[in-house]
């Protein structure tokens, strides 16, 4: 991966397109009520000094923007995908020349972030439901299929600075892969990097960054640009 890349996976291994590339945007949602006049920091300050509005019934005043990766918010949310909240905001789903990422859909940001009502993308890490789907059209495009044998690169961001001198891979298959996310010692991470041993396909998930990069086969990236459940495109300036 060092050489793939071409540097020290600090944040993972960026890999170029081999031969192609698509990006899966991770998921985002938005309450039934919709996007509310306050920020989430906002918010959890008015909470945390006693006597803030409740703005949206249950909501966690220590969630923020990017929170916890993980599961669905719950049955009063529903999935909203960047197509969608692009239409509504005008902002490109990614500017050229940049990535997915905290700099995404400036408009929605507030003077301390994003409103109240929309649960950003989380950053670093698949949730539960794309990092499963992902894993079925993985197998599904593998030449093994459940069987195939495949990495799981944690970048050391991850696991604190005593990991910084020691590279932390996992060795399975990808029947195995959905386990990863329950995974005692990773905390509800998703890999860095996971890749077919026969080095078929790639993918990244940069530490800093709302989307993940697959690269590989083309029939692959044509199955991820044209699933109905995952979200995902190219953007040309990063193949």
């Amino acid at each position: 991966m060092r050489g793939l890349a071409g540097d020290d996976g600090l944040t993972g291994f960026m890999p170029p397109a081999l031969p192609d590339a698509a990006w899966v945007l991770h998921s985002m949602y938005e309450h039934e009520l919709g996007p509310t006049g306050m920020s989430y920091v906002a918010y959890r300050r008015a909470v945390l000094n006693g006597g803030g509005p409740e703005i949206i019934p249950g909501l966690d005043p220590s969630e923020v923007l990017g929170g916890t990766p993980g599961e669905h918010p719950g049955p009063r949310w529903r999935r909203l995908r960047w197509a969608e909240l692009s239409q509504q905001t005008g902002d490109p789903v990614a500017p050229e020349g940049q990535l997915p990422c905290y700099r995404s859909f400036p408009s929605l940001r507030m003077p301390n972030g994003w409103p109240v009502g929309i649960a950003g993308p989380s950053e670093g890490s698949l949730d539960r439901t794309d990092w499963n789907r992902l894993i079925d059209i993985l197998t599904e495009h593998s030449p093994q299929g459940a069987q195939t044998s495949c990495l799981a690169y944690y970048n050391p961001l991850l696991h604190g600075a005593k990991e910084f001198d020691n590279l932390h891979v996992r060795a399975g298959t990808l029947a195995h892969a959905k386990v990863l996310y329950d995974h005692p010692e990773e905390d509800g991470w998703t890999p860095s990097n996971l890749w077919a041993q026969e080095r078929t396909w790639v993918l990244c998930t940069d530490y800093d960054l709302w989307a993940t990069k697959v690269a590989g086969p083309a029939p692959l990236i044509d199955a991820l640009l044209n699933d109905t459940d995952i979200e995902a495109l190219q953007l040309p300036w990063t193949l």
